[in-house]
């Protein structure tokens, strides 16, 4: 997903994945309004370019990897990802200290905090998804509505403009009351992003919009709706909508400005080694690192992928440090040697890999291709 190429490291350092003692992490329980805000300038970079919105994640198969994820990932460590609302399901399954989300998109760090301000004013998820479509919120649902019931309502509800103008309104007015203050060109982006969710509803797909030409379905793209009805291979819907508990969760995650959405490139000189820098000083530990299908992207930039598990190094790991990735976007190849649990459905699920090993093999000269990643894989 990282399309813009950096052409300078600040320098060369040698990948050796630092491995973190027993340490008791001293990540804050709750940052700041002022603090978070600190937090997001100091780790961003410069906005750069990607080919498609990505207003919504188009992986079916993401829920599949949660259940051994939570069997090696302790609570309380460091969760990184990428993207958008996806996150979310990770970050509620595996209850982070801190969640930092890179993005290349600014677009992106400004969609989190427009779901920040839905996620803190909302009482339950009923209302959430009343103010995330601008549907008036259908009569029978309450905490107990299970996500299928959410859903079909608000499939069927009516948009509604003068609630989705009140509620563009009143994001404003959070972000402003909680500190963070918008520039022009972050304004317009709010509304154009905030405008896709209001015509499209729960059947925005990631071609909804693709910067104006969009539409429902294409590429067989799943539906917002789709996706939060899902379910690992076992038929757990791990979602962040899937019960009132997980939607709560995630809401006094987000109060306690604990999701830090970042502007920055996988490979750029900057976000990745300041986070890292954090992280050591805290004494805390890398427990997942959701990727999507960045490293594809960047396999096919030159250098970028080189450049990118040289800022992976910097980050304070150990033995249970994961990588979560996705292996559809268009891939043919390397699959010789993937396990046959990659397969979900009729798309490729999510899969996993050891950080450190990762690193390792990177250091050793066997990664020279994006092939050997997916290898790696399980």
């Amino acid at each position: 997903m990282n399309g813009q190429r950096w052409t300078t490291l600040a320098a060369v350092l040698v990948i050796a994945a630092p491995t973190v003692g027993n340490a008791q992490s001293t990540i804050p329980s709750r940052l700041t309004d002022k603090e978070i805000w600190q937090l997001n300038a100091e780790f961003s970079e410069p906005g750069g370019y990607f080919r498609s919105d990505n207003l919504l994640s188009n992986e079916t198969g993401f829920q599949a990897v949660i259940p051994y994820l939570r069997s090696v990932i302790k609570p309380g460590s460091v969760y990184l990802g990428v993207g958008p609302e996806q996150n979310f399901t990770y970050i509620v399954s595996l209850q982070p200290k801190i969640a930092i989300i890179f993005d290349i998109r600014r677009g992106n760090m400004i969609e989190h905090l427009m779901y920040k301000a839905l996620l803190e004013t909302s009482a339950d998820r009923a209302e959430f998804l009343s103010k995330l479509f601008s549907r008036p919120r259908p009569p029978g649902l309450d905490t107990t509505s299970t996500p299928q019931r959410l859903f079909e309502a608000y499939i069927a509800a009516t948009p509604d403009s003068t609630l989705y103008k009140r509620n563009l309104a009143a994001i404003k007015a959070h972000l402003a009351s909680r500190g963070f203050t918008m520039g022009d060109s972050d304004v317009k982006s709010l509304e154009y992003i905030y405008s896709q969710f209001y015509e499209a509803g729960p059947q925005i797909n990631y071609n909804f919009s693709n910067g104006g030409g969009g539409g429902f379905g294409r590429g067989n793209m799943p539906t917002y709706a789709t996706l939060q009805v899902a379910t690992d291979t076992t038929g757990k819907n791990w979602a962040y909508l899937a019960t009132e508990a997980n939607f709560r969760w995630l809401k006094d995650f987000e109060t306690k400005n604990l999701l830090i959405p970042v502007v920055g490139n996988f490979a750029g000189p900057k976000a990745i080694r300041a986070v890292a820098q954090y992280l050591k000083d805290h004494h805390a530990v890398v427990g997942a690192f959701y990727t999507s299908n960045v490293e594809q992207y960047l396999f096919q930039q030159n250098d970028e992928w080189s450049l990118y598990y040289k800022n992976v190094a910097t980050l304070p790991l150990d033995s249970n440090s994961t990588f979560i990735r996705s292996i559809g976007g268009g891939f043919r190849g390397g699959f010789n040697n993937a396990s046959p649990q990659m397969r979900f459905g009729g798309r490729l699920a999510s899969v996993t890999s050891g950080i450190q090993d990762l690193l390792k093999a990177f250091n050793d000269g066997k990664i020279q291709w994006y092939g050997d990643v997916i290898g790696m894989s399980k």
